[in-house]
């Protein structure tokens, strides 16, 4: 019989940042568990519902008992398996006639006894390169019943869940203690156990909005009967698309827009059960402290969602509760009571941290220990300034722009040690912009003070203006030198100091602004500046950032091939890679594409070949080419060089390229007509020149071979 399944367990208040997590993995483990063992499709996703104190998930077409199924298990290989008997022998191609021509082996004895087969019951089965053995059992269907605890305990133990609890004097663990459980096939409730918790099909609803025990009388009628008897919305996604739609409706009836924060609304979904959004406000005074700081802290303390009126923030906020009441003002006045010494907090910690300069500040990042074999903040600021100043002067920096990007550094990260910062580290940038303008430093150099952490990650913005651009590649650069040379370099998924983000940051800044810098020039510079003792890890960080160069231009739409075109010639100019992969596509679509990526995969081939093998043809003799097809080939090849030269130095690489598309005909007949490698050693040399000049030449944009299919 199939019917819905529904499987529910309720808890204490589940962890909010996780909560939909834990939904989601519930369902993907109960779908495999449930389709591996046959009770439902391996196409049924099912569905699953979260509260602050449920997890649930529901599978439509649920089997109430499995159907009969063969169960193969694999075991030793034939050759492994059985052991001659002493004077036989063993038949050739199938089990023996005779017990004692052969006998299983000690490992094929385990697998029989783990099977539960005799030796007779085996079969023998190739899989093309080796014979197993394998037993087949006939198995009759079970039913849900039996099986479904089970699965529900293995799925709760693979949940991810950083630290499980013990509640009661039982052994059952989970991410908090859990009180009941709902089974239910159909209408039909499954009896057994889960967390030393016996089945039923009963729950509670809203805390507060719902009294007693709610009967669950089928499956189908889970999240329905919540709803309407419970005050509890289920389903975790109707919950949160109700709370944002309530949120703009407020916000518009207030002539206001809310601000967006999907991690902040997903997390506001995972706290409550029944919600409501509810305006309130706070004292206009507290509009004197820098809006970042008044966000950050309704939004991180409270959990409530600034308004904001054309970019700017009010005074008005929203309260997404728990509680839906005719006359909502105690909620409102609770919350607005409950804010304002946030605010005061933060307007104290403005007003205080104002009466130090960012530059009296400075002094105390000598005590602030930045990396033990790397020094202190202090001196990690006197290595940024440094090369600050040399990253200014590579782009071209007067005298004042030096300075400004210098004075930037040094001010970058006195505000750690301010009050507010301390408080939110979230900030540290942005309270910097706002102190060094109270200190009445350069607008510039307030604005490289906050930019100079961006991009935070990807999609963010970019610093802005060579000043800060300036600041921003040291602080990177420094941090990659610093940490590739005390050796602690990402492995795998685990990036601890967040190196592969500073390496992507360094080439956006360098890609997207088009700054003509020499990456390996900046790294050079930035691994000379690290401390006495420090490796030398320039060539490992370079090999570094081209792995997130290549991840990046993929990212950015371009196919694996042109990627690796490019990247493959490790040009350090990465301000031209756009440009370049520009070409390289726009080549790709000329007639002779094909033929030409093609013969640039022959060449390089043979170029390598030859040098393996010792070959030297640098100061080769080019007056022994006498073939048509060379002697055509080379003068199809220095025609075009001048051509295509002047288009390089122009910066037009598309026309770069497309100058040499009339070398295809020459170099098909010359791979028709000439053997390269022939027995005279000179003129094997000078035709070996002739095609290293060809490869030169024509893969000084990206490395064409790269695109042969």
């Amino acid at each position: 019989m199939r019917d819905t399944l529904l499987i529910e367990l309720l808890a204490e208040e589940l962890p909010p940042k996780s909560l939909a997590k834990l939904g989601l993995a519930l369902r993907e483990q109960m779908q495999k568990s449930l389709a591996d063992a046959g009770f439902i499709e391996s196409g049924n996703q099912g569905h699953w519902y979260a509260t602050p104190r449920r997890l649930a998930v529901q599978f439509a077409d649920c089997l109430a008992t499995q159907p009969d199924r063969v169960v193969e298990k694999k075991g030793p290989s034939v050759s492994s398996g059985l052991v001659s008997s002493v004077g036989a022998v063993a038949l050739h191609g199938g089990m023996s006639a005779s017990p004692s021509a052969s006998t299983p082996s000690k490992a094929l004895e385990g697998f029989m006894r783990s099977a539960g087969v005799t030796f007779d019951q085996l079969e023998r089965v190739s899989d093309g390169k080796a014979e197993y053995f394998v037993a087949r059992q006939h198995k009759t269907g079970e039913t849900l019943a039996v099986h479904l605890p089970t699965m529900i305990e293995v799925a709760l133990k693979k949940l991810p869940i950083a630290k499980f609890m013990r509640w009661g004097d039982g052994d059952a663990q989970f991410v908090r203690p859990v009180h009941g459980l709902v089974l239910l096939h159909g209408n039909n409730v499954l009896r057994g156990s889960v967390l030393g918790l016996p089945a039923g099909n009963t729950t509670r609803g809203h805390r507060f909005m719902s009294q007693g025990e709610i009967t669950i009388n089928h499956a189908d009628d889970y999240a329905r009967t919540l709803e309407t008897k419970g005050n509890v919305i289920a389903d975790f996604a109707a919950r949160r698309a109700m709370i944002a739609e309530q949120l703009a409706t407020v916000a518009a009836d207030l002539g206001l827009q809310f601000i967006d924060d999907v991690a902040l609304l997903d997390e506001v979904t995972a706290l409550v059960e029944h919600p409501t959004v509810y305006s309130a406000r706070f004292d206009s005074e507290f509009l004197v402290v820098p809006q970042e700081c008044l966000i950050l802290t309704m939004k991180a303390n409270q959990k409530y969602f600034p308004l904001m009126r054309d970019g700017k923030l009010s005074n008005h906020f929203l309260v997404v509760s728990n509680m839906q009441v005719s006359d909502p003002s105690n909620i409102v006045g609770g919350n607005e009571r409950v804010v304002r010494p946030r605010l005061a907090d933060a307007k104290f910690f403005f007003e205080t941290d104002k009466k130090a300069t960012l530059f009296s500040r400075v002094e105390k990042l000598d005590r602030i220990v930045y990396h033990n074999k790397l020094g202190s903040q202090g001196e990690r600021v006197k290595r940024l300034v440094a090369l600050t100043g040399q990253i200014a002067t590579m782009l071209g920096g007067d005298a004042s722009m030096v300075a400004d990007s210098q004075r930037a550094a040094l001010l970058a990260k006195a505000d750690l040690v301010t009050d507010m910062v301390g408080e939110f580290p979230e900030l540290q940038g942005i309270m910097g912009r706002y102190y060094a303008l109270a200190d009445g430093e350069n607008g510039v150099v307030a604005e490289a003070i906050k930019d100079h952490y961006h991009p935070r990650g990807a999609g963010d913005t970019l610093p802005q203006g060579k000043v800060a651009c300036a600041v921003a590649l040291a602080e990177r650069l420094d941090l990659l030198a610093g940490m590739f040379g005390v050796g602690q370099i990402p492995t795998g998924d685990k990036d601890p100091f967040a190196l592969r983000r500073a390496a992507l940051g360094v080439l956006r800044i360098l890609i997207e602004h088009r700054l003509s810098l020499d990456l390996n020039d900046l790294i050079i510079a930035a691994v000379k500046l690290q401390p006495t003792g420090v490796g030398d890890a320039g060539t490992d960080i370079l090999m570094f950032a081209f792995d997130r160069l290549r991840a990046y231009l993929r990212d950015s739409g371009y196919s694996p091939s042109e990627v690796d075109a490019v990247v493959s010639k490790q040009s350090v100019r990465l301000d031209l890679v756009i440009e370049q992969l520009a070409a390289i596509r726009e080549f790709m679509q000329l007639p002779e594409a094909e033929s030409l990526t093609s013969a640039n995969k022959r060449v390089a081939n043979i170029l390598r070949k030859a040098e393996e093998a010792g070959e030297s043809f640098v100061n080769s003799d080019a007056s022994l080419l006498s073939e048509p097809a060379e002697l055509e080939l080379n003068a199809a090849l220095n025609a075009a060089k001048p051509v295509a030269e002047a288009h390089f130095a122009d910066g037009d690489f598309s026309a770069y390229l497309k100058a040499f598309a009339g070398l295809k005909d020459p170099v098909d007949k010359f791979f028709k007509d000439v053997m390269v490698m022939s027995d005279d050693v000179a003129l094997r040399h000078a035709r070996l020149a002739l095609l290293s000049g060809l490869h030169t030449a024509m893969n000084r944009v990206g490395e064409l071979s790269k695109l042969a299919t």
